[in-house]
């Protein structure tokens, strides 16, 4: 039986300046049934804190991060912010996180990027052992050895359990993920995926690697009972000259992440555009947006792929690409969205 997909208000990360209204977004999710809001970080405003403080206002929303960046914090540290917001909220955090990309790992917080999938799973391990608070927490592995006794340790390292009693140990750990090996780890140790660019049309190439991740010895979760939260674009449009002015709006958004989101050796987000299909287009926007001319690379992003990664259209048609979404196992859709009626508004059109 398929589940009743679930509303989620992205609140994303800031921009030169903190955003201006937010606390009235939260306020209309939660009092339209929204089951979520989320927030971001990349090298600026962090994840926790915005949760924090609008999500005092609230009392049924989950609060989710849409990530955090597993580099900026030790894995108990982040644990330590999770059961910390948790008890606070009454159990509603949902923890996601994500590895970034070797240009802000590296060149933000300073520390290697390599071995990606080994690193995470060494953090969520970490982050349960602080969760569940059966014994002092210990790592043998040799990205977050616990406790430390290399280089310019004094020897002198305890094992501990948190002072704290976390309220969960089964708070969810969701992770962003987008390659095969990847996806298929997420699917084996996590409580759900935060794809990224996961559209209706490319559902089907990930399956396999779910199903990989679900098959595997001791996977936490089956299909049942894993969620999926993907991020879109949801508008509604009278007509079709509507529809292609928000269209041609999204596109500089989409030439950023395909071609200006890291370096051209190592950019995953291209490498997921590719696996979609726009390999050649991806490696010509990349090429132009990189050499600084981001109008021309803005305007080879074809209609087709905005359509595809976003939801716009007239209530008839948001109503059906709604459904797409959800056939294809999406649990969650993460939406962003500009003002308290418009929120109102994607609810009773989809309730």
């Amino acid at each position: 039986m398929m589940r009743l997909m679930k509303l989620g208000l992205q609140l994303g990360y800031w921009s030169a300046q903190p955003p201006q209204g937010v606390g009235e977004l939260v306020a209309a999710a939660e009092d339209a049934g929204f089951d979520a809001i989320f927030t971001a970080e990349a090298w600026g405003s962090d994840a926790f804190t915005p949760l924090a403080w609008w999500g005092r206002e609230t009392s049924t929303v989950r609060l989710g991060t849409s990530i955090v960046q597993m580099s900026g914090r030790t894995p108990t540290s982040i644990a330590m912010h999770a059961l910390t917001l948790d008890h606070l909220t009454g159990g509603r955090v949902i923890l996601g996180m994500g590895v970034s990309g070797p240009q802000v790992v590296e060149g933000w917080y300073g520390v290697p990027f390599s071995k990606p999938l080994a690193r995470t799973r060494e953090v969520v391990s970490i982050i349960r052992q602080v969760l569940a608070r059966q014994a002092p927490v210990t790592n043998d592995g040799p990205h977050h050895p616990l406790p430390y006794n290399g280089s310019g340790a004094v020897g002198l390292g305890k094992p501990l359990k948190p002072i704290v009693h976390p309220l969960r140990a089964d708070l969810p750990i969701w992770l962003g993920a987008e390659g095969p090996k990847n996806v298929a780890q997420t699917a084996e140790i996590a409580d759900g995926w935060i794809p990224i660019f996961y559209t209706p049309r490319s559902a089907g190439m990930y399956q396999p690697w779910l199903d990989e991740g679900f098959a595997r010895p001791g996977a936490r979760r089956t299909r049942a009972d894993f969620e999926i939260a993907a991020t879109c674009h949801l508008q509604v449009v009278e007509n079709a000259e509507q529809k292609q002015t928000v269209i041609d709006g999204m596109k500089p958004f989409v030439s950023l992440y395909m071609g200006g989101m890291g370096a051209k050796e190592q950019n995953f987000h291209h490498q997921v555009f590719t696996r979609m299909g726009y390999g050649e287009l991806a490696d010509e926007v990349q090429e132009l947006y990189l050499s600084g001319e981001k109008d021309k690379a803005t305007a080879l992003i074809p209609d087709e792929l905005v359509d595809d990664m976003h939801i716009i259209g007239t209530p008839g048609e948001v109503r059906e690409r709604v459904a797409q979404w959800e056939e294809t196992g999406v649990t969650t859709l993460l939406l962003s969205c500009r003002s308290a009626d418009e929120i109102r508004g994607i609810a009773e059109l989809l309730a």
